[in-house]
């Protein structure tokens, strides 16, 4: 299956949470990548200024679809939250 979607959330964290982001980002990468329907990629970019996560999906629907589900709703925004220097900026993107 081809990736045809892309979310991307851009995280400001400070360097000393950056650890805790990390732990939660392994932690639901598997159950993202086997659990949430349309998911085929993820993705951690780490920059000075920024945290980003990639998620890579089979279709726009599914990519937008994501941010309502439980995984995402009750473990990984939760257990991300408090590392945030400031609100994420949420990204949709569609691939040609």
């Amino acid at each position: 299956m081809q990736v045809k979607a892309y979310l991307q959330v851009i995280m400001t964290i400070d360097a000393d949470k950056r650890a805790a982001a990390a732990k939660v980002y392994t932690d639901y990468r598997q159950p993202f990548l086997d659990e949430i329907e349309g998911a085929l990629t993820k993705e951690c970019l780490i920059r000075d200024e920024d945290v980003q996560v990639i998620h890579g999906f089979d279709s726009m629907e599914h990519a937008k679809a994501y941010l309502e589900t439980p995984l995402f709703k009750e473990k990984v925004a939760p257990g991300l939250a408090p590392t945030w220097s400031a609100d994420p900026d949420i990204r949709f993107y569609e691939v040609l």
